[in-house]
């Protein structure tokens, strides 16, 4: 990393820097990493970022941190927190693993005990864009019609394109968990869950009654496309959706409901719009059926560092138009990642209803 333009890391408004330091990883295979507010001393930071409470012995400040990220802020053999504590004199207080709770900063300084929350919020904020998605917003496909033809789609694919290089039954969705991604969430704990579902009741009344008029969505399913450049070497197919009526009611509800999942933290922004497609089928579907990639492989790559692509140019050729079927969009669903629930769907955390 070059000294003179380090990573910047932008938070609720405010840009820090990144400074790595060099050490050896530890269990976790995590490098430490040491997060200082931008330009300016710990009495630079502002005041009313977040809440310091004066005590009796000094000032004091709680954050809720979810149990999984503790240690990262312990660091190896207590590293990082003994280096917080004593470059803002503030004393650490951080629940025993695996209990939630509240991390508590005390020190005889305002301005110190805001410096050691800024840079835990830097330190966490960094170490959450590291962890595997947990969640995600979701519209089922899997309605009936849909799936008896989506089977109809593999059978056929099977019959005419198998000698294709690649082409195997492996490759096609689970017909119960037909979806469309809309965005993908780390939620570590049952608040952080509770929050999203909140958020996402907060947006049925803020905007998505009025788009969708208190009704389902007739939605059509109808062509395939591909994910990467080349069509004989494809990772992804997906099935391409659109509003019956020919309006863009459903891609306004994407893009609005990400926006504000993005604003209140709890989704990273990575595109400008929603992408609206549905998987059918997938290579890394090939070594794991219940593979669930972030952004559901909006970007062809893969955790699997081997990936057999396929030659999809056949099936292109004679499903480039094949018709899935019409679906009634009636919710917005919080996802839960490598689950299923009794109809084999995703188990769901929470949901937003149009009706």
């Amino acid at each position: 990393m070059d000294v003179l333009r380090p990573t910047l890391i932008r938070i609720e408004g405010r840009v820090y820097r990144k400074n790595l330091i060099q050490e050896q990883a530890y269990q976790h295979e995590e490098e430490e990493e040491d997060f200082g507010a931008g330009p300016g001393d710990c009495a630079d930071e502002p005041c009313d970022a977040f809440v310091v409470e004066e005590t009796e012995k000094g000032f004091q400040c709680r954050v809720d941190v979810p149990s999984p990220l503790y240690k990262y802020i312990i660091g190896k053999k207590g590293e990082t927190k003994k280096k917080l504590e004593t470059e803002t004199r503030t004393s650490i207080s951080i629940p025993k693993p695996g209990v939630e709770g509240e991390i508590v900063i005390t020190g005889q300084h305002r301005s110190g005990v805001i410096s050691a929350r800024t840079r835990i919020d830097v330190l966490l904020d960094s170490f959450r864009k590291k962890q595997p998605f947990t969640h995600f917003l979701s519209f089922a496909l899997n309605q009936p019609a849909i799936q008896e033809k989506f089977l109809q789609f593999k059978e056929e694919v099977l019959e005419k394109c198998s000698k294709d290089h690649g082409v195997s039954g492996s490759l096609f969705q689970n017909p119960a968990k037909l979806h469309l991604t809309l965005g993908t969430l780390v939620l570590l704990n049952e608040q952080e869950i509770q929050k999203a579902c909140d958020l996402l009741q907060r947006c049925k009344e803020d905007f998505v009654d009025q788009i969708a008029g208190g009704k389902p969505l007739t939605v059509e399913v109808a062509g395939v496309e591909y994910m990467n450049d080349d069509p004989a070497m494809m990772d992804v197919l997906y099935a391409k959706v659109h509003m019956k009526d020919g309006s863009d009611r459903l891609q306004v509800i994407a893009d609005q409901l990400v926006e504000r999942f993005v604003a209140s933290g709890l989704m990273l922004k990575e595109w400008d719009r929603v992408k609206l497609h549905a998987t059918v089928m997938n290579t890394v579907f090939r070594k794991d059926p219940s593979a669930e990639e972030r952004n559901n492989a909006m970007t062809g790559k893969s955790s699997f560092k081997e990936r057999e692509s396929f030659n999809g140019r056949n099936i292109l050729k004679l499903f480039e138009n094949f018709y899935f079927g019409e679906v009634q969009l009636d919710s917005v669903r919080l996802s839960q990642r490598f689950s299923s629930d009794a109809s084999g769907y995703y188990a769901t955390s929470g949901w937003l209803t149009f009706s």
